[in-house]
Formats: structure tokens, sequence, C-alpha cells
């Protein structure tokens, strides 16, 4: 079995749909999923790339994916990676496909100069955490994510002045 971690292209905007679908299923949170696709394409794609996908195949065809995006620390003064979503369909688990999507995104961390590769990952979701932590990664558990969406985000925007330049 020949496995290979490349960027994704324009062409693979079908699989990242599905596999955001398929990693939705089982996250059991396939209500959460409005994205459109042009979209979709146009923020991975765009002239103005919001995120970056590596996909992961086994003998050529696409087995799984990691979405991420670029953070920054300020105590570090230097950029992060935060995962956004990884994803091995469950008929190529076992063959080490997800752990090469996450060598191949810490050694695009390392190569960009990122001081940090982190992610959350669901409570309940025990087979992941053991995955990851045999790979080394810890807990942040002092820390609660927090989220403003929808109509709570337009209140926010509302009430404040938004610089040009991040519009």
């Amino acid at each position: 079995m020949t496995m290979s971690i490349r960027p994704a292209a324009p062409a693979d905007i079908p699989a990242i749909c599905g596999f955001i679908r398929d990693l939705a299923e089982y996250e059991k949170l396939s209500h959460e999923v409005r994205f459109d696709e042009a979209a979709l394409e146009r923020h991975l794609f765009g002239p103005r790339p919001m995120a970056e996908v590596l996909i992961g195949e086994l003998d050529g065809t696409a087995q799984g994916f990691a979405l991420f995006f670029h953070n920054f620390s300020t105590f570090e003064g230097r950029p992060g990676i935060y995962l956004e979503d990884l994803y091995v369909r469950p008929q190529a688990r076992g063959a080490g496909l997800g752990k090469a999507l996450l060598a191949a995104l810490a050694a695009v961390a390392v190569e960009r100069d990122c001081a940090r590769l982190e992610w959350s990952v669901l409570d309940w979701n025990e087979p992941s955490i053991r995955f990851y932590r045999s790979l080394g990664a810890v807990p942040m558990e002092e820390w609660t994510v927090m989220r403003v969406q929808g109509a709570v985000l337009d209140q926010l925007a509302a009430g404040g002045m938004v610089p040009a330049d991040f519009r």
C-alpha cells in the first residue's frame, strides 16, 4: 500500500466536502454543517486563502484530510498552526494515515517557524484522545474555548467599528 500526503488543489473540493460531512457525522454534528461549496473553495483557493488542506492518499485515492490555518502566539512572538479538522475514512484507519497527516502538518509548522501546533478534540472522543497522547500531545486543561456566532456575532459586530483593512 502506497501512502502519500499532498497539498489540496481546487479539484479536491468534492472530496474535502465529503470528508467534512463524514467527520460531522462521526462527531454527531451533522446538523451543524451548513457550508456552501463555492464559498469553501473561495476561502481555500481564492485570492486570500483563509485555510489550507493536506490530502492523505492510499494507493492514489484520497482517504483523509487535515484542514488548518495560522494563528499567532503573542507570548512566543511567532505564528502557530491550528488544526481545524483531521479525518481519515474508517476503511483506511489503522494504516498510519492520521499519523502521517499530523507529521506532515508538524513539518509545515517547523518549516514556517511556528511555535506550536494545536487543535481541539471532543471530550467524549477517547480513541482520538489516546491517539493524540500517543504522539506526545498534551491537553490544555486550564483553557476553555469561547465562541460567538450567528446573530450574536452580528450583534457584537454592530456594537463596534471594524477597521477597513479587516473587511
